[in-house]
């Protein structure tokens, strides 16, 4: 490790540096190859150094999963600049999601498949992505009804598909996000609240 480096993490990158480490090997060997002194090497530092800045494993884990929620959200961000239609923003946010399950199959595990989002204390940033969602799907929310039928009905159908398209049920290696299985199956938001109107 260089002198700049060793710098950087004596001015308080370190925490950070363990967890971009972190969310290297989760993506490389799932969560069952991420160890403290995995990462602690990954980082470049010595295997006590994780110690000084997480609760052990757990902390470790769960602020991978603070992490992910923040790039989760940039992926569901970055396709809606621009695009005024309702209907288009809601499957810009969808082809978000889709890729950022195909990019990091990891880190949506970590958020979505471990529980650690439920350990993440005050979780702003699931809160955050959460918002994204409910506020895409506000203009199809009929009235009078709970706008979480609509928000839970658009997320477990692209959840879902995402799950689906990563086990490989579309083909190995599976088709662009573009064609297909998305293009059919986004169809379905249509049904979903007053979409069709």
């Amino acid at each position: 490790m260089s002198e700049a480096t060793k710098k950087k993490h004596h001015h308080g990158n370190l925490k950070e540096a363990l967890v971009h480490a972190g969310i290297e090997l989760l993506e490389e060997s799932g969560i069952d190859g991420l160890t403290l002194r995995k990462c602690a090497a990954r980082a470049g530092v010595s295997h006590a150094a994780p110690a000084h800045h997480f609760d052990g494993l757990l902390g470790l884990k769960i602020a991978i999963a603070q992490e992910g929620f923040l790039i989760f959200s940039r992926y569901l961000e970055d396709g809606l600049e621009g695009i005024d239609n309702p209907k288009e923003r809601l499957r810009s946010i969808c082809r978000g999601y889709l890729a950022f399950g195909l990019e990091h199959p990891g880190l949506l595990n970590v958020i979505f498949g471990t529980g650690l989002a439920a350990l993440v204390p005050d979780n702003r940033e699931g809160g955050y992505a959460y918002n994204i969602l409910r506020g895409v799907c506000a203009p199809f929310i009929p009235e009078g009804q709970d706008p979480q039928v609509v928000e839970i009905q658009v997320w477990s159908l692209i959840h879902g598909f995402t799950m689906l398209y990563l086990a490989g049920e579309f083909g190995c290696p599976p088709p662009p996000i573009q064609d297909g299985p998305f293009d059919q199956v986004v169809t379905l938001l249509d049904r979903v609240g007053n979409l069709s109107s």
